[in-house]
């Protein structure tokens, strides 16, 4: 059973950055494709990255491509989004979530595990 532990989250000014991790236990990380996602109050989730095994594909919504970063290290068991320019927008629980499979998704339903979620707040 794989367990996801997200931290970084907070509140930041628009403009401002965050890096949110994800550590993974409990698997076999390295062969695990990964994904972040978001809810705002109100709104379905949606998957702003996702990144293979490997780290050598990445997948990113349009709606923070040129902004967040996905990226990974197989060695720390950690996947990370770099988040820049954030804006007002971009408040949301974000959610780590992993699957089984080594390429890279981003459909929801594709992803077995799931963490708890983290707030991160950019003031309008």
């Amino acid at each position: 059973q794989v367990q996801l532990v997200e931290s970084g989250g907070g509140s930041v000014q628009a403009g401002g950055s965050l890096r949110l991790s994800c550590v993974a236990s409990g698997g076999t990380f390295s062969t695990n494709a990964m994904g972040w996602f978001r809810q705002a109050i109100g709104k379905e989730r949606e998957c702003v990255g996702a990144i293979n095994w490997s780290g050598s594909i990445t997948l990113q919504a349009d709606s923070v491509k040129g902004r967040f970063i996905i990226s990974r290290d197989n060695a720390k068991n950690t996947v990370y989004l770099r988040m820049n320019s954030l804006k007002p927008e971009d408040t949301a629980v974000y959610f780590c979530a992993a699957r089984r499979f080594t390429t890279a998704t981003m459909k929801a339903e594709a992803y077995e595990y799931w963490g708890q979620g983290i707030q991160v707040t950019v003031p309008s």
